[in-house]
């Protein structure tokens, strides 16, 4: 867990640097970007990124619901609340940097969200309630999403440092930052708490108490 922590330190220090250096090379760009700018095949990449990380926020706010009222543990629910929180807070920041290249937040279906959350849910039918299987499955689920999300950000972090925008660079920083927080929270919950116990579940066990608890009913 320390080692993570300095890691994420050292890649902000980085990050400071890389900024520094972007700014003193090109000013960042002004809120209404003019026609030559807009032009750019690299811009035009960016806005397109944009609106796939807008579409892919706003589904994944909804699929949060659903995997925080499938969870077993009630940390594992907790989680999943606070990330849906964060996420909404990233389709605003998402919103703000529309504003400031002057650019309508117009929302693309972002097929790599669709997949994943897909796979969120088949996992969700084919692990039984109530186990700590399940919570270990929604886990992995998650991170597939994070990690998805890291590698977006990343991205869309570079690309505006290129296009000379240290602005809306530093405002998607956040939100790779947060992300990678909460990608280091799931795997602590998994290793310490989740895991170890799935590892005693047995299907027969379980099987059983299902069978016991008809019978008490």
């Amino acid at each position: 867990m320390p080692a993570k922590k300095s890691a994420t330190a050292a890649r902000k220090t980085a990050a400071k640097s890389t900024a520094s250096k972007s700014s003193q090379k090109k000013q960042t760009a002004p809120a209404n970007m003019d026609g030559q700018e807009q032009d750019n095949l690299l811009y035009k990449l960016f806005v397109d990124m944009l609106k796939d990380m807008l579409w892919a926020e706003k589904h994944l706010v909804t699929q949060l619901n659903t995997m925080q009222t499938v969870a077993t543990t009630a940390q594992l629910q907790e989680a999943f609340e606070d990330h849906k929180f964060a996420t909404q807070k990233h389709v605003s920041r998402l919103e703000k940097v529309f504003k400031l290249l002057g650019v309508e937040p117009e929302a693309k279906k972002c097929d790599a969200m669709e997949g994943l959350t897909n796979e969120a849910n088949s996992m969700i039918q084919e692990t039984k309630e109530g186990t700590m299987t399940r919570d270990a499955a929604l886990i992995i689920a998650a991170q597939k999403v994070e990690h998805y999300e890291i590698a977006s950000y990343g991205s869309l972090v570079q690309v505006a440092r290129t296009l000379g925008n240290e602005e809306a660079a530093s405002i998607l920083e956040k939100t790779l930052w947060e992300e990678e927080d909460t990608d280091q929270l799931l795997t602590d919950i998994a290793e310490s708490d989740i895991n170890p116990l799935a590892d005693d579940e047995q299907e027969e066990e379980m099987e059983e108490t299902e069978e016991e608890e008809e019978e008490m009913a």
